[in-house]
């Protein structure tokens, strides 16, 4: 049923799929902003026009401002374009055009003058709201590229009709990140307080200066994407070193988990598998598995547990403790398919693995078109993150009846219940330590369970039927949003 008070909200995120998209960040710019409109709330999307990446006109784009002069401090100024085009649902998106920062590489991130790219991308978004005359009761900031947003917004943008009104959401979707760099290759005394004045582009310091401290500072409200990681990222432990601005504003800061779009990962229609299923014909599961084993070259067998991974390859996704234990794997009557881009050095080992036990241990890059496959077709997925904000590929996993074996930590602790061999009940196996042998405990542990076909299509139809679709975040997003209009925290 629609919104009887619809917001005007705006969205803005350095990616959103299928324009660009590095990962879990462009899907969620993507879809929130569906389902928001979706329940009646007039939502835009700004984002970055990545010339080299982003087809203009096969994706129907019109330049609608050439030339804008921005103001980036007292002495310096930048021009920029901007282009407008619709979503596939239709939603207005519009494109911050800027050669000389966005046009010039394929990659979206990992330039040396990272932070100034994003904060012309800040200041420029605010300037095309007033440009659109969109009065936005919502400026929703996804995270440290819009940091700065809801500083400009009261600061050099304070006097503005258009903006006046506009509170600001900050989304952490990943505290590890920022600004450009590692913040903690920054030396202590050079680390930005987040109060002293910007730089100029031109000054070094500006690559120091921190968005996502500042965005902490100035934001209206805050929040992260799963309720778990939003207690621990107040600890030191995850805090990345602002658990103490963080638990200094406590009262506005929220945790809501991430969903996945359920009509894009429906085991039912998707077209990328050679067999179409639900949780009401659950055997027919194993044609993809068959498929699966035959695509990587493994030995065809129903009854041999496969287990995926299609993360990425580093420290954060528990790499570390899969390769410590891959030798001890390698002599249980298992499969393993890996799939995922990452660190050199994981990636060289998986490799070495892969030579020595070819029959049971691939590992391919990310292949887009497959993804959903390996859920299809692997009966385990594995993900002992080191730390998780939300992680949606364990939910996709439940989607395609593929069940994850999980850390307890971040979002993986708010949306895999732990397997109760007594009460039958759970969706997945968890376990708490981050070592290697509690990794390869709880792996024995799913496989046991495995064997037993009758516990096991029951777990499967379980995960299956879960509720994770992103209707129900996108209502707590609007309570929030609500919520942040008249400050009642």
């Amino acid at each position: 049923m629609p919104t009887k008070n619809p917001l005007k909200i705006a969205s803005i995120c350095s990616e959103v799929a299928p324009f660009s998209k590095t990962g879990g960040l462009g899907d969620v710019a993507r879809n929130l902003p569906k389902f928001l409109s979706k329940i009646g709330h007039e939502v835009i999307i700004i984002t970055p026009l990545y010339d080299r990446l982003i087809n203009k006109k096969k994706n129907g784009l019109k330049l609608i401002f050439q030339d804008v002069s921005l103001k980036l401090n007292g002495q310096e100024t930048a021009n920029i374009n901007f282009w407008e085009g619709r979503t596939k649902e239709g939603l207005p998106i519009y494109f911050v055009e800027g050669k000389k920062y966005f046009s010039r590489h394929k990659r979206i991130y990992g330039l040396s003058y990272e932070n100034v790219r994003f904060l012309i991308f800040d200041i420029a978004a605010l300037k095309l709201l007033t440009l659109l005359e969109f009065k936005a009761d919502i400026i929703h900031c996804h995270d440290w590229q819009t940091g700065l947003i809801p500083f400009y917004l009261k600061n050099d943008f304070y006097d503005s009709e258009t903006l006046k009104a506009a509170k600001t959401i900050f989304t952490i979707h990943n505290l590890v990140f920022q600004f450009g760099h590692n913040w903690w290759e920054i030396p202590g005394k050079l680390r930005d307080n987040g109060k002293k004045p910007l730089p100029l582009t031109s000054d070094p310091e500006m690559e120091r200066i921190n968005f996502t401290k500042r965005a902490i500072l100035h934001a209206d409200a805050i929040n992260t994407v799963s309720e778990q990681y939003c207690e621990e990222i107040m600890t030191k432990n995850f805090g990345q070193d602002l658990h103490r601005i963080l638990s200094n504003r406590q009262k506005k800061l929220f945790g809501i988990i991430n969903g996945i779009d359920y009509n894009a990962y429906n085991p039912k229609l998707d077209p990328g598998l050679p067999v179409n299923y639900d949780y009401h014909e659950i055997g027919k599961k194993n044609g993809n598995k068959e498929h699966l084993q035959k695509l990587f070259k493994l030995p065809v067998n129903a009854e041999i547990p496969l287990v995926g991974l299609t993360s990425r390859v580093t420290f954060q996704k528990g790499f570390q403790l899969i390769i410590k234990i891959l030798e001890r794997l390698a002599e249980l009557d298992i499969q393993i398919i890996i799939m995922g881009d990452g660190d050199k050095k994981y990636i060289d080992q998986l490799k070495k693995y892969c030579k020595k036990f070819p029959k049971k241990l691939v590992w391919v890059p990310f292949d887009a078109d497959r993804e959903t496959l390996v859920y299809a077709g692997a009966d385990i997925f594995l993900l002992p993150s080191h730390h998780e904000p939300c992680g949606i590929n364990q939910l996709i996993a439940m989607r395609y009846g593929c069940i994850p074996v999980v850390r307890l930590v971040g979002g993986l602790y708010d949306t895999v219940e732990n397997y109760n061999s007594k009460t039958k009940k759970g969706t997945g196996f968890v376990f708490a330590g981050f070592d290697a042998l509690s990794l390869y405990e709880i792996l024995v542990r799913a496989i046991e369970a495995y064997h037993d076909k009758k516990i096991w299509n029951k777990l499967m139809i379980r995960a299956m039927r879960e509720s994770n679709s992103w209707e129900i975040p996108a209502k707590k997003y609007e309570a929030l949003f609500k919520k942040t209009i008249k400050n009642s925290f």
